[in-house]
């Protein structure tokens, strides 16, 4: 990969990122309601679930979703369930300021991490943006592994861009917030954007 298509791949990997989907969704609900630097974990579990895509797709296992569409698709329902379980715990759970500050350092960066990893993983569009994406950039049947390797890297680094950007703004949407009743609010519009992310990945399947 030359310089050029290195850039271009960048760009292009930067625009799926911030493109609205279950992963953005997650990632705007948790950053409401905890901060943007909470979703540094959340958003590096969805990067590391997409390099496992890319792995799969220059491996040339694209068959695999091709064949077994019936696991992919018990895996996507799996996905949207939990988002949505995920909302209404946000939706219910009952809002005190001093709890709120605290959450804003969560001490679950490994619950965070899974989550991320979970959402993408769980999100079978993922692999056929790769399948589709990556003979644009490199010829899949030629690869070395430091090929791969290095498209690993530039997708992390392009996806953490994106993604962190858009908990940056949803993030600094949560300061206008200070009273339980503003944070009861939020919680609720956080919660069902976290469900309706979970609709989404259901009905597009």
């Amino acid at each position: 990969m030359g310089l050029e298509s290195a850039i271009t791949f960048v760009i292009a990997i930067f625009i799926f990122a911030i493109t609205p989907g279950p992963g953005t969704f997650a990632i705007i609900a948790r950053a409401l309601v905890s901060g943007s630097s909470s979703c540094v974990t959340l958003c590096f579990g969805m990067a590391i679930s997409d390099v496992v895509y890319l792995f799969l797709a220059c491996l040339g296992l694209a068959t695999i979703a091709e064949n077994y569409g019936t696991v992919f698709t018990i895996i996507r329902f799996a996905g949207a369930i939990y988002l949505f379980y995920l909302g209404w715990k946000m939706w219910t759970t009952e809002v005190k300021m001093e709890f709120a500050k605290e959450r804003e350092n969560p001490k679950g960066h490994w619950g965070g991490f899974i989550q991320g990893f979970l959402i993408s993983a769980s999100n079978p569009k993922v692999i056929l943006f790769y399948i589709a994406f990556l003979p644009s950039f490199m010829d899949l049947t030629v690869l070395s592994m430091a090929d791969i390797i290095v498209a690993a890297g530039l997708t992390i680094v392009a996806l953490m861009l994106g993604l962190m950007l858009v908990a940056v703004f949803a993030g600094s949407a949560r300061k206008m917030f200070r009273s339980e009743r503003s944070m009861k609010r939020l919680n609720r519009t956080a919660g069902s954007v976290m469900a309706g992310a979970g609709v989404y990945l259901a009905t597009n399947g």
